[in-house]
This record gives C-alpha cells, structure tokens and sequence, in this order.
C-alpha cells in the first residue's frame, strides 16, 4: 500500500512521498523492512526517541509530530496516536465500516453488558464480534484479551476476522484510556451505551472530571446514546453528547425511558418487570445481583433504542446464563458458597457486597486486595467498602506488579480506621484464601474479590500462572486429606 493512501484522512503538516508500505507499527522493536514507524510520545516512554532505530531496523518513513533528522522521509502529523488509529484503519481497508458498532463505557458494567448485549443479538439471528477486557471473539472463537481496548493495530486486524467471518456486528468495552489515547480514532458507532462513572484510573487522569471527559468522547461518535439515568454524571454526558438520539435506564425513577419495576433478587437469578412507554415485559434471567438488573435493563433499552422489539430483546435476555469472574461461584463440595467478583475498585465492591448481602443468609468473609502501580488514593476507600458488607475480611495481594506488597497492604490497611469488624491481613494470596475457607461455616459466603476471569497474578518479576478455581480447589482437596 503507497504511504499516501494509508494516510487519508490525517491531516499532515508535510507532504507524504509516493512510496511503497508494507506494514506500519508504534513499536520500534516490530519494525519490519519497509515499514513506516509512528512516533507515539507515550507515558512512559516517547516514540520519537526510537526513530533512529526504527529505521535501522528497516522503516521506509517515519510519521511524528516534530522533525526528526533521519535518512527516510519524515510526515509531520499534529497527533500521532490519533493517525496511529487512522491509518490502521486504512491499511485494513477500514472494516468496521461494514460492521454495526455497539461501545459500552463507564467504570463498572462494561464486561457483563458487552456479553449480555452479544448473547442478545446472537438469539435474533446475528453474528457478532465481541473486543473486552476477559476476552477478545469472533463469533465463537475466543482468545485472551491483554487490554480493555486493543492497540490500534490490534483492533482493526479484529475488525477484518469479524467481517472475513460474516460478522454483522460487534459490541465492545470502550476504555478511557482507548479514548483518550486515540485508540477508536475514525470508528462510528451505531449505539454507545454509559454505565455509570466511579472512582478509578486517577493514577492516569489525575481527576474525575479528566475521566469523565475520556468517557465522553464515546457519544461524540455515536448515534445512539443510552445513559444509566441513576448515575449523577449521565446529565452532563447527555447534555454534551453529539447522538443524534438518547434513552435512558433505571432501577428507581420512573423519569427514565425504561423503568425496572418489582425488582426481587434470589442467589442464582434476578426478577423484574421492564417498563417503557406503552410496553411492560417480565425480565427473569440467571444471573445474581442487583446490578445484573441495571445491566440487562441496559441491553434492553439499547435494543428498543435501535428498532428491536422490547418483548424480542426481553426473550433473548431470559436465555443469558453470566460471564465468568462476575459473580461467578465456584462449584465447591461445600456447606458455605465461594463467590468469585472482579470487583477492583470501591464502587465495585460496595455493589457485590449489596448484592451479596440480599440474598446472604450467613456471613460474608470477604478476601482482597489492591493492585499495584495504579492509583494510590482508592485503597483505604476499598477497604471502607469491604467493612460496610463484610462479617469478616482478610485483606491481601492482587496483582502488586512493581510495588512492594507490603505498602500496597499499609495503604489500604489505612482504611480500617477504628472498625471493630474482624479481619487479617496477610501478602500471599493463596494464604488468605485458605485462611478465609478455614473460617467459613454452614450458609457463609466467601467472596474472593479482584482477580475475577484472571488466570494470572502479576509479579515484580512477571506474570503467573494464578487460576482462583484451581486454587480454591486445591486448598479444599488438602482440607479434606488434613493436611
């Protein structure tokens, strides 16, 4: 492809020379002989200090947002990351063109709506693509998933599998960092759907209004926009919003477009009427907790808000059966139930903790920890989080990456303040999840927060292998040997 044609649409500050491309990267270390390298200035590091060896590694040209004295053409662009975005689009032949675009974005929810959202539209007939943090699919091929939103590269190359596979659709989980960082640059959206916003990533945006903006950058893209109206900040997401339409959800105010009326929440499923303006539809479906009402309620007013019938969309919701790491429980031998929650962040672990505790006919002993090298200030509030639910917590390692453990645990120790609620604190994780199953009794709940789908913890000195059901399963097996 000439260099030309992957830049159309970016607006360059030098004319581009008329020459072969036979692959394009942001990393200098996947530099290939006729590539054009795109100097990204990153967080931690700037691309533009890597140019030189870009080029000795084979790069045809280079695309950066200064002059750069190298032997291959330089095109000077006002954003790189956001012609990063563009021109992968372009080498692609831009593919989600041919695909309808659903974005989900907000601090929690993403990954339950987006799995929720694709089981819908497969039960009316779809085939559908789905880009998230557990895993990343093309119809029912599945691969791991390393970011939220994948590196711009990344994400057209799945958007050319979905449409070379007969996808007609994809729903995705739309990070701030994504938006922030460009990675969506040039994508449009059938459908754009607001979680809610809480607490989170600050160790990036420094503030919640930063975040916020991030997020809002979704329905500057978006035709349809659909606002959890419960949440405080869908006013504003709304009022600035470029949709051409927006609907709204809640679980409490008949203000909303779609109402969720007679909710009643049982171990193993939610029930609830949906109500909208001239319809009224009963909601049953197998997944535990008050915030799987919000999520499906969600789905639902997406659905209708794109044309789909409610009762068809409602049918097609009943059939759901969860995501894995969402409260999830672990098939135990047991007379207490092992519940495992990504829950992260404090909102998070307040809703699982509300969700457990209205179905929780013992206690609630509760094990997690705070992840390393992100943002400080959210640790003692997790903790505040987990007392106000908790009959008994032991407060651990996540995934401390570069940190120390041990200050990791001191800051969020700092939020047990005077509480007389019991509780340990111990830096190996699999020790705390055994000292927790060693205290759970008859009807307990053990919910071991955090890690969720993860298979892995991440180290100082990398990543593991770290699967929570194979561990709850060892730890029970040696229980019952006595060992």
């Amino acid at each position: 492809m000439k260099l030309k044609q992957l830049l159309q649409g970016v607006v360059t500050g030098s004319e581009a020379p008329d020459i072969e491309i036979a692959g394009l990267t942001s990393d200098s270390r996947k530099v290939q002989k006729g590539f054009v390298f795109i100097a990204v200035p990153g967080t931690k590091a700037d691309g533009h200090d890597f140019a030189e060896k870009a080029v000795e590694l084979g790069a045809a040209a280079v695309v950066a947002e200064r002059a750069l004295p190298l032997a291959v053409p330089v095109v000077l662009v006002k954003d790189a990351r956001e012609a990063y975005a563009l021109m992968a689009g372009n080498f692609f032949g831009n593919p989600a063109e041919k695909l309808n675009l659903v974005g989900v974005t907000g601090t929690n929810g993403k990954t339950s709506t987006t799995f929720i959202f694709k089981h819908v539209l497969e039960q009316l007939g779809h085939k559908v693509g789905l880009i998230g943090t557990i895993v990343n699919m093309v119809g029912e091929e599945s691969e791991d998933a390393d970011n939220t939103t994948p590196d711009a590269m990344e994400l057209q190359a799945l958007f050319a599998r979905m449409v070379k596979a007969g996808c007609d659709w994809c729903v995705m989980e739309v990070s701030s960092h994504a938006l922030d960082q460009h990675r969506v640059a040039g994508l449009k959206f059938k459908c754009g759907i607001f979680t809610n916003l809480t607490q989170d990533h600050l160790d990036y945006h420094k503030t919640m209004e930063n975040y916020r903006l991030a997020k809002q950058k979704l329905f500057d893209v978006c035709e349809l926009g659909v606002f959890n109206f419960d949440d405080e900040a869908s006013a504003v997401m709304m009022q600035e919003a470029k949709t051409e339409k927006n609907v709204t959800f809640s679980t409490v105010s008949d203000f909303a477009d779609f109402t969720a009326r007679n909710i009643r929440l049982f171990a193993d499923h939610v029930e609830y009427q949906v109500v909208s303006k001239g319809c009224l539809n009963r909601v049953n479906v197998a997944m535990p907790g008050g915030f799987n009402v919000r999520n499906t309620l969600g789905v639902i007013a997406a659905c209708v808000g794109l044309g789909i019938p409610q009762a068809d969309a409602v049918t097609a919701v009943k059939t759901c059966k969860g995501v894995k790491g969402r409260i999830e429980v672990v098939p135990t031998d047991t007379p207490y139930t092992v519940i495992l929650d990504y829950a992260h962040t404090p909102d998070a672990l307040i809703n699982i903790g509300r969700a457990i505790r209205d179905f929780a006919t013992g206690r609630i002993i509760t094990v997690y920890g705070c992840g390393g090298d992100r943002d400080r200030t959210k640790r003692p509030l997790m903790t505040k989080a987990v007392i106000d639910f908790s009959d008994y917590f032991v407060l651990t390692s996540d995934n401390p990456r570069t940190e120390d453990p041990q200050r990791i645990l001191d800051d969020a120790a700092a939020g047990i303040g005077d509480s007389k609620v019991p509780h340990a604190i111990l830096v190996d994780r699999t020790q705390a999840i055994a000292h927790a199953l060693s205290l759970a009794k008859e009807n307990d709940i053990v919910l071991i927060a955090g890690k969720g789908h993860e298979t892995y913890q991440i180290l100082s000195t990398g990543k593991i292998h770290y699967d929570e059901r194979e561990v709850v399963t060892e730890l029970l097996e040696k229980q019952k040997q006595g060992k």
